[in-house]
């Protein structure tokens, strides 16, 4: 990525830089240096102060936002992904079961 976080903590930069370049890489990379790298980046997303400098590292380097995620998906869920488009999903989904239960002879629509 191009463009640095302002005020953002070093380490967390450096290592968001390393897991994308990784992630993103056309090249076979060594699965245990992506551990590695991995790893060193979760153990700083855990001591990370949780404001506006973080934020801007996950906006910046979406290996590190996933990778964010996954290790904060047991309180928040998925935290950081739109939920506009989740919740545009859901109520397709839920009208094109109903409509497909209507369209059945002889069953009644039930609600959700």
């Amino acid at each position: 990525m191009n463009t640095t976080p302002i005020n953002a903590n070093t380490n967390l930069v450096v290592l968001a830089q390393m897991l994308e370049r990784l992630d993103r890489s056309a090249q076979t990379v060594d699965a245990e240096q992506y551990r590695t790298v991995a790893a060193r980046l979760a153990a700083e997303l855990g001591t990370a102060a949780r404001d506006a400098s973080l934020d801007s590292v996950l906006d910046a380097f979406p290996a590190a936002a996933q990778l964010y995620e996954n290790l904060n998906y047991q309180h928040a869920g998925l935290c950081r992904s739109p939920m506009d488009s989740s919740l545009a999903a859901e109520l397709a989904a839920r009208a094109a079961i109903d409509g497909a239960r209507r369209s059945v002879p002889g069953q009644r629509a039930q609600p959700a």
